[in-house]
């Protein structure tokens, strides 16, 4: 009998999507590209969730590589500023940068857990820099209510969490585009934005320059998630070595997500949301995952954290049957 549940247990575990896979878990606690206090804590708040142990039951080999640690400034930037809290924030991104890519080294799958946006800028230079010491280039699926492609002139705040797609394309603080020693970062051409339906003017002006393929909320109201999904993951999957992915959690509907700084009526709905996760894990093609700006001061019973925790799960491959 001992012998015919083990031969169980050997199947049951060969059909986990995680099975002969490593997995690292980085926490970016950045909270000083925006503005309103709380989206520090998201990765205690997803941790809080059973990030970890939820991933486990995938059959992933997981190593939680804790927080990275960050600057505390002496003092607030002065009022007008257009690159707030610059130096903390390249410094946050500079030691992510790293970690991804010696994550990457090591043959694990990078999951990094926000803080703000801004620290998309330090995820996908790490991704970046270690495929470009292969001579392959890198994709990009990002989920987001905001374009995030203002530049230092452009930005009606000064909060770098509104700039880290322009910054990754070329466009900004030279201190954020030189990371990791190279710039830019990402030919538009493998780019994909998901969920865009709060667009400030400087960026639609970049947004056309660059002709970048966003999905706005009106075409997947039109078209479905389904279809402008897999037409984003063919655009990222163009890159030779595949694509990041990062979501911001303002990209769902607040009713779904509520704890969220910046949010916006009209997101996508918590079945759109998974839906995207399961095709990007059926395509197979991702390499590093990050979810950001779940704010805790705002949420209810961690709701939104919980469900950062569900849609990580669904991108690593966890399926209803």
């Amino acid at each position: 009998m001992s012998g015919l549940l083990e031969a169980q247990q050997t199947t049951l575990e060969g059909r986990l999507p995680g099975a002969g896979r490593r997995v690292s878990i980085i926490g970016a606690p950045c909270g000083f590209g925006a503005s309103v206090a709380g989206v520090d804590l998201g990765p205690a708040a997803m941790r809080v969730a059973g990030l970890r142990r939820r991933i486990a039951g995938l059959g992933f080999e997981v190593r939680d590589l804790g927080d990275l640690r960050m600057e505390c400034p002496a003092e607030p930037p002065p009022p007008g500023e257009k690159l707030r809290y610059l130096r903390e924030i390249t410094a946050a991104c500079e030691l992510l940068a790293a970690d991804v890519r010696k994550s990457l080294e090591g043959g694990e799958l990078p999951i990094v857990l926000g803080g703000d946006h801004s620290i998309a800028i330090g995820s996908f230079a790490g991704v970046a820099s270690f495929h470009r010491q292969r001579g392959e280039s890198v994709g990009l699926i990002w989920f987001d209510a905001h374009a995030d492609m203002n530049t230092p002139e452009t930005s009606p705040s000064g909060n770098i969490h509104g700039m880290p797609l322009a910054v990754l394309l070329g466009y900004g603080s030279p201190e954020l585009t030189g990371i990791e020693g190279f710039s830019p970062k990402l030919d538009p051409r493998f780019c994909a934005h998901i969920g865009a339906r709060d667009v400030d003017p400087g960026e639609r002006e970049l947004i056309r320059k660059l002709g970048m393929r966003f999905f706005t909320m009106r075409e997947i109201d039109e078209r479905g998630m389904s279809a402008c999904v897999d037409e984003a993951i063919g655009i990222a999957s163009r890159a030779q070595a595949g694509f990041h992915v990062t979501l911001d959690v303002d990209a769902l509907d607040p009713g779904d997500a509520p704890g969220s700084g910046t949010v916006v009526r009209g997101g996508l709905t918590y079945r759109e949301a998974h839906l995207a996760m399961e095709k990007i894990a059926g395509a197979g093609g991702a390499l590093s995952l990050e979810v950001v700006e779940i704010n805790t001061a705002l949420d209810i019973n961690n709701r939104t954290a919980e469900l950062g925790v569900e849609l990580i799960l669904s991108a690593l491959g966890k399926t209803i049957l």
